[in-house]
């Protein structure tokens, strides 16, 4: 009896092969060649999932969108049920540093795509709707913390643009871990003093 091909692994598969190169060599390194290599397997049972580098580049980022917010509603689901939204929103935050090797992976992989992006125009669009993706939980949660807050967009986009600038510190090694929730508390604090969260 044939073995069932279980197609969706296999996809995921060759996704996370374009994954490992693109955090190591950037997205310019992607090629069907590439990711045979790294998936062990031919470039004809590649491009049976994958017609062309573009389609391998979309699931690519696909995936990382999906790692992005998985690793957000891990570290919500982790604040108690008791907390206020302060908590909820400095782990939402907090879940987009790279603070550990699986996020430090998921912020080379995105510093890749977004350096592609600049390059390619056409691959901006992907990397817009995850921006507006981020923003929008973010003004969704300063919302729920105070409804009165007509402000909610905007300070997202603020604190949005502080968590990239600290991401960027601490793939670079400028500031620790605990530097950088120092940072953002700094800020949240800064917010409620001001009639936010």
């Amino acid at each position: 009896m044939p073995r069932r091909v279980d197609h969706d692994r296999r996809r995921a598969e060759f996704a996370e092969a374009v994954w490992r190169i693109a955090a190591e060599a950037g997205p310019a390194a992607v090629t069907m060649s590439a990711v045979a290599a790294e998936a062990g397997t031919s470039v004809g049972r590649i491009q049976h999932y994958f017609p062309g580098k573009d389609d391998l580049l979309a699931a690519a980022a696909a995936a990382l969108r999906d790692r992005i917010d998985r690793h957000v509603r891990d570290a919500i689901g982790r604040v108690p049920d008791t907390a206020n939204a302060t908590a909820t929103l400095h782990a939402l935050l907090m879940a987009l540093l790279p603070v550990d090797e699986e996020r430090r992976a998921t912020a080379l992989v995105g510093a890749a795509f977004f350096h592609h992006t600049l390059r390619h125009p056409e691959s901006s669009a992907r990397h817009r709707q995850g921006h507006e993706l981020i923003v929008s939980a973010v003004a969704e949660t300063l919302q729920g913390a105070s409804p009165s807050g007509d402000d909610a967009e905007r300070e997202a986009l603020l604190l949005v643009a502080l968590v990239q600038g600290l991401a960027t510190q601490l793939l670079l090694g400028q500031i620790t871990a605990e530097e950088a929730d120092a940072l953002v508390r700094h800020q949240l604090g800064r917010l409620q003093t001001t009639g936010g969260p």
